[in-house]
């Protein structure tokens, strides 16, 4: 499979999903569920209080990547408009020089355990009891042992505050192609009790952290030999290390195709947008997650990010997220599904900063915007899509003033 589709942007939604069924190999049902977003009320009722209707978001389809050597077709959920654009666009600039590179760790995952009331020297008995600690967490989630996973490592740390002494006991666990929350957290409510009576105390939380720092994942890829480019990309990149008003918006741009990508597939956008902001200021400074430099002549970009991505257990269960992991990406592991996360998000940075510097990013989103604009004024779908056509080569400010201008033209040319 090929995922430099020519002119996929300019055909119709079900013209689209034509193209993707007789590429994939689709389904009459996973077709349907595709078009009706694959959740009706009773299940929706069904996985969360109080529910009252659905909440529908538009899934597309990121084109030209390649990560590794494979060509992916990349689902993405969201309302945002030019971000699956500016992805497919940067793919494809980084496909001309061979794509990105990408690894992922061993999928780990960290616990924490809140004591309070330790009696002296808890920390140190901590460490002294590592290996029988270790066989508890394992003894606790037997079915992730016998998949290659289980407990890694238990350390701990003690502290004071509001007159009481604490010690927080963390421990790692390699929780394979799930994302793990849940594994972690019975692994560390379990292992409370354990600590509790070997050290005194009275445990207050047992719960996982979002950020994931033993979790990593990087990408790679050349995107331009262009001089003009390069320089107003490393001028941005310099903005963002050393602003950290900057900063956050350059990261928030990295994320909307790593949480774009993470909803389609089910997976927790909150916890990964999380780690990915806690990762940024972890060595003390917030920090932009992507670097470029000039190699060989080339703009290079790198991204380091922790990626909590898994393909089984929870929202992964969704059926149309289940079309995304396994018939459009067609990833075989969780550490697989990262990687792709990394190089969209890196993708998504380049775009970003490109469009930044060069024309600006106002532009070219407005005039996509124009058609979410469209369907606020009134618009339907097909006249939305004219005035979209209307403002496309246009030099004009694109506002809601000037669409409900456009529409009412439109409308009248249809009536004369």
């Amino acid at each position: 499979m090929q995922s430099d589709i020519s002119g996929f942007y300019a055909k119709s939604p079900s013209e689209r999903l034509s193209q993707a069924r007789a590429m994939l190999g689709l389904s009459d049902d996973d077709v349907s569920r595709i078009a009706s977003g694959g959740l009706t009320i009773e299940e929706a009722d069904v996985l969360r209080e109080n529910v009252i209707g659905l909440y529908s978001l538009p899934l597309s389809i990121a084109t030209n990547f390649k990560v590794n050597t494979r060509d992916y077709l990349v689902p993405m959920a969201g309302e945002e408009p030019s971000v699956v654009a500016a992805a497919s666009k940067a793919a494809k600039m980084a496909r001309e020089f061979g794509g990105f590179t990408a690894s992922s760790t061993d999928p780990i995952m960290i616990g924490e355990v809140l004591i309070r009331g330790i009696t002296p020297g808890a920390a140190e008995k901590i460490l002294v009891h590592k290996e029988p600690l270790l066989r508890h967490i394992d003894d606790t989630i037997p079915s992730m042992k016998e998949r290659g996973g289980g407990a890694r490592d238990v350390w701990a740390r003690t502290f004071s505050a509001n007159g009481n002494d604490y010690m927080i006991v963390y421990f790692s666990v390699d929780v394979r192609d799930a994302m793990g929350a849940n594994t972690v957290n019975k692994a560390a409510e379990s292992l409370a009790q354990a600590v509790t009576g070997m050290t005194g105390g009275t445990a207050r939380m047992c719960i996982l952290t979002n950020l994931s720092v033993k979790r990593i994942s990087r990408a790679k890829a050349y995107f331009t030999s262009d001089n003009s480019i390069i320089e107003g990309v490393l001028d941005a990149q310099a903005f963002a290390q050393n602003d950290i008003f900057r900063a956050v918006t350059h990261n928030k741009g990295i994320m909307n195709g790593i949480s774009g990508l993470a909803l389609a597939t089910g997976n927790d956008t909150r916890g990964v947008e999380a780690a990915a902001h806690g990762y940024a200021a972890y060595s003390g400074a917030y920090r932009p997650l992507t670097k470029y430099y000039v190699e060989d002549g080339k703009l290079a970009g790198e991204i380091e990010v922790p990626l909590s991505l898994g393909i089984v257990g929870s929202g992964t269960g969704h059926k149309v997220a289940r079309i995304c992991i396994d018939k459009i990406l067609r990833v075989r592991s969780a550490p697989e599904l990262c990687n792709v996360a990394a190089a969209v998000g890196l993708a998504q940075n380049f775009a970003a900063l490109r469009a930044l510097t060069q024309e600006g990013i106002n532009k070219g989103h407005m005039r996509l915007h124009s058609k979410t604009l469209a369907l606020m004024a009134g618009a339907t779908p097909s006249e939305a899509a004219a005035i979209y056509e209307m403002f496309r080569g246009s030099e004009d400010k694109i506002t809601m003033s000037s669409v409900k201008e456009a529409l009412e033209k439109l409308r009248a040319g249809k009536r004369a």
